[in-house]
């Protein structure tokens, strides 16, 4: 097995165990949405696909693992997934809980946008700001997941689903942030499309 999976298995394990426990947080904000009677695991399907078929969710989540992947100093590298995916969680409870955020899906536009721009220019291969950047992302990214939780969705088991997708996106960006880190011109061109994917979804929006 190569080091880049290894490292890419290894990350995507931490960053799943480290977010599991963020979801039964989500789960004691979500008391007003969480009348659901079912099977326990109602939702879970949801909440998977709602990362994976958006792509402006998709292309975000991706963005983070290869930004943080090419990131020189160890702490931002681990750091950057698990701040995402704790601003996740956090606006998830805000969004099952009702609470509204205007324009939240410019400003999911706005952050691939960004996160492109980033890997492009490589502001933030060494700023120990970035995961405080990832972990404003993520909220937002998070409240939409959660302002569109499913009527017959159990809420605990929606945010499962898309806390594991969102750290296997964040997994496979490492991976090719991984590949990216020995390519300067790779990571600008990658960094340029998804800045050029953010700018049309903030102008289709």
């Amino acid at each position: 097995m190569s080091t880049t999976l290894q490292r890419t298995r290894t990350a995507a394990g931490r960053i799943a165990g480290l977010a599991a426990g963020g979801v039964a947080l989500v789960t004691l904000a979500a008391a007003p949405a969480g009348a659901h009677t079912g099977h326990p695991l109602d939702g879970m399907s949801d909440g998977l696909a709602h990362p994976l078929f958006g792509p402006d969710h998709l292309l975000a989540m991706v963005a983070v693992g290869v930004l943080a992947a090419c990131a020189t100093d160890r702490r931002v590298r681990w750091a950057t997934p698990i701040a995402f995916v704790v601003g996740m969680v956090g606006g998830a409870a805000l969004g099952f809980g009702g609470v509204e955020v205007p324009g939240v899906e410019l400003l999911i536009a706005a952050s691939v946008m960004v996160l492109g721009g980033l890997i492009a220019f490589g502001v933030g291969d060494k700023a120990l700001w970035l995961p405080v950047v990832a972990a404003a992302m993520g909220a937002v990214h998070g409240h939409a997941h959660g302002a569109e939780l499913p009527d017959a969705a159990v809420p605990l088991a929606y945010a499962a689903g898309f806390v594991i997708a969102t750290a296997a996106l964040h997994a496979a960006g490492a991976g090719v942030g991984t590949a990216l880190r020995r390519s300067e011109l790779g990571r600008q061109i990658a960094g340029a499309a998804l800045a050029v994917g953010g700018a049309f979804f903030l102008l289709a929006g």
